[in-house]
């Protein structure tokens, strides 16, 4: 059996969006038969959360969709460009931040935009995976989750 293949999930605080796709992840390549050959971690572009555990609201829709989960927020890092083999943005500013702050084309990551798998994309164009961190209640996060097993189930597909 060969090394696993790696993937790291970006935000802006890893507190949101991030852990839940990384969650999402965890659970599709489980459900897929394949979590033994992949490897998932999550991290956010800003330091304010790091140490803390996801947004309560991540953690409930996460609950509610029977995914177990446990996650201290941590701050992405360049050398992650060549500890993973992809590193996945939840919107198009993570996306481009990261490669601006890319040292070289020499890194062993690809960097994508996570929503650019989803297949409702095609129709929608919607590739962002907008922020509900500023959202009253849970439809942002149900959403957010939503966008995130379409994406990781399409890219298991087609990275499997």
């Amino acid at each position: 059996m060969g090394e696993k293949r790696s993937v790291m999930f970006v935000c802006l605080g890893n507190i949101c969006r991030s852990p839940m796709a990384e969650a999402v992840f965890n659970e599709v390549a489980r459900q897929k038969g394949v979590a033994d050959k992949w490897y998932a971690e999550s991290s956010g572009t800003g330091g304010w959360h790091v140490g803390c555990s996801p947004d309560p609201r991540t953690m409930t829709v996460l609950k509610n969709n029977g995914i177990e989960y446990k996650h201290s927020a941590q701050q992405f890092d360049l050398e992650d460009l060549n500890k993973f083999d992809f590193v996945f943005g939840m919107d198009k500013s993570n996306v481009d931040l990261i490669s601006r702050k890319k040292p070289s084309d020499n890194t062993k990551a690809k960097i994508l935009l996570l929503g650019s798998f989803d297949p409702e994309a095609t129709t929608t164009g919607k590739t962002n995976i907008e922020d509900p961190y500023y959202d009253a209640d849970l439809r942002g996060f149900e959403k957010c989750f939503q966008q995130c097993m379409r994406s990781c189930q399409a890219f298991l597909d087609k990275y499997n």
